[in-house]
């Protein structure tokens, strides 16, 4: 005569395997198919943007159109000696690593703290800081009428700071 199920403290028992995953073939086979859509999407957009001589930047890594400015220089020269002989008081567990406000050069926008002013800068003009920032890396190109507009105000400030002397 077979013996009764054997049961546990804690509900009936079942195979030694019934704690592995279970896969759904069709779920995955759909995920499988917008997977190569997407490849093939990005794929035609390459081409298109080859085909027209510009650079490919997927969209699905950068804010969409609209949402980021063109990259510009900075209003106002970079002083990372304000703080050289000033004495500034950190907590113990700041700052491990780069993340956080710690000893060093602090970038807000990030939230990145560097040790010396190479690295801080090197960061100010990275992809990750620009994006942070709202800016999109890319430089746009001036019009000639604009860099004779710059030169002439140039010229004109030149010609006044001679004359303040």
């Amino acid at each position: 005569m077979p013996d009764p199920p054997k049961s546990s403290a804690y509900g009936p028992t079942t195979s030694d395997t019934s704690f592995r995953k279970t896969w759904d073939r069709a779920e995955y086979a759909q995920k499988a198919e917008a997977r190569e859509a997407a490849l093939k999407q990005e794929g035609a957009e390459r081409y298109e943007a080859k085909l027209s001589g510009r650079k490919y930047v997927p969209r699905a890594r950068t804010p969409p159109d609209g949402a980021l400015i063109d990259t510009t220089s900075r209003a106002s020269r970079l002083d990372v000696s304000a703080n050289i002989g000033k004495t500034t008081l950190v907590p113990a567990g700041a700052s491990l690593g780069k993340r956080g406000r710690g000893a060093g050069f602090y970038c807000g926008d990030c939230d990145l703290t560097f040790k010396d002013n190479l690295q801080f800068v090197d960061h100010l003009n990275s992809r990750q800081h620009l994006v942070a920032t709202g800016q999109t890396g890319e430089v746009r190109r001036a019009a000639v009428e604009e860099v004779r507009e710059r030169l002439g105000w140039l010229k004109r400030r030149r010609e006044e700071e001679r004359r303040g002397e």
